[in-house]
């Protein structure tokens, strides 16, 4: 079965870095675009960024509360996405989840995983 396991969550300050991952198994990663959502205490699950399949050239696209600061990547070959995560803010805090859509350009996410925290002091 599919399998989404995230890595890489942890404490950090304000202004700092980290980079999570997403490893998959159990599907062919390359037929499936990728995202990153996350969900802070008390609020709902929102988007933060995307990453296209390989039909769509991997474009990529973000929230607007996280561009220029989180880049998103997939290497294809090791069944993994990363988000690079710079210059954090408390407000980035929240647990971070990857998904993956149905292959070929699918709408929807279908594929979960279990989430990594992420929480930014001040």
């Amino acid at each position: 079965q599919v399998q989404l396991v995230e890595s890489g969550g942890g404490l950090v300050q304000a202004g700092g870095s980290l980079r999570l991952s997403c490893a998959a198994s159990g599907l062919t990663f390359s037929r499936h675009t990728l995202g990153w959502f996350r969900q802070a205490p008390g609020k709902e699950r929102e988007f933060v960024s995307d990453i296209g399949w390989s039909g769509s050239g991997g474009r990529t696209s973000y929230a607007g509360s996280v561009k220029g600061r989180f880049t998103i990547s997939r290497d294809n070959a090791k069944n993994t996405m990363y988000l690079q995560m710079n210059s954090l803010k408390p407000e980035d805090t929240a647990v971070y989840y990857c998904a993956a859509t149905s292959p070929f350009g699918g709408a929807h996410y279908d594929y979960w995983g279990q989430g990594t925290q992420v929480t930014v002091s001040s």
